[in-house]
């Protein structure tokens, strides 16, 4: 394989330990694929502690701000990740969803992806580095930082395969699998055999309620 694009969820990066086995399966996929981009959520509850912490605020907090704080949660998982790879002596780098060129719409707390400029992600992989992006947010054409809402770092990964035309995406998560809603709330959902980017991003955006 050329290029592979992991998603990593929240359960699979919530403590050191965890992210010392993400570690290890991303360095196994590394040894098959000549190019690697990894995906991550927030660890563990980061993100509802987060909102937590901003309602003891202010009840009603401006969607802004929210995704300015809610933001920092990929970005402690991307950096220690990046840390942990690089110390097992794999170069690896990472980015931010606007620093790995993710743009989105204007719409705070459940904006969607226009485009990904890809530019700065081939330029670190020409240079042999895994990279390691934060799921869940972009930019706007304000420079605002922007989240995708629940289920946003699952479309990002599928978003970053489709843009960097990757052979494969794996996502990794507490289930067997991509899901028509979440199985831990909505019983009857349904496990999909198989999903287009357009289905992925319609089942990310139906699940308006909470962030991960």
């Amino acid at each position: 394989m050329n290029t592979v694009v992991l998603k990593f969820g929240g359960t699979s990066v919530a403590d050191n330990i965890k992210l010392n086995v993400v570690a290890e399966k991303v360095i196994s996929l590394k040894e098959e694929a000549k190019n690697v981009v990894v995906v991550v959520s927030a660890q563990g509850k980061t993100t509802n502690q987060l909102i937590k912490e901003a309602q003891e605020l202010s009840a009603i907090p401006q969607e802004r701000e929210m995704d300015m704080l809610l933001s920092t949660g990929e970005q402690i998982t991307a950096s220690k990740l990046s840390i942990l790879l690089n110390r097992m002596g794999h170069p690896t780098i990472s980015l931010t969803g606007w620093q790995a060129g993710i743009k989105t719409n204007s719409i705070h707390t459940s904006a969607k992806i226009e485009q990904i400029n890809i530019s700065r992600i081939e330029e670190e992989l020409a240079k042999g580095n895994i990279v390691v992006v934060t799921g869940f947010q972009g930019l706007d054409e304000k420079q605002d930082i922007t989240t995708l809402g629940r289920g946003g770092s699952d479309t990002t990964a599928v978003a970053l395969q489709v843009a960097l035309k990757a052979d494969k995406c794996y996502i990794f998560s507490d289930v067997d699998g991509i899901y028509s809603a979440d199985p831990n709330m909505i019983t009857m959902a349904k496990r999909l055999d198989e999903i287009s980017f357009d289905e992925m991003q319609e089942v990310a955006d139906s699940r308006s309620e909470g962030i991960t």
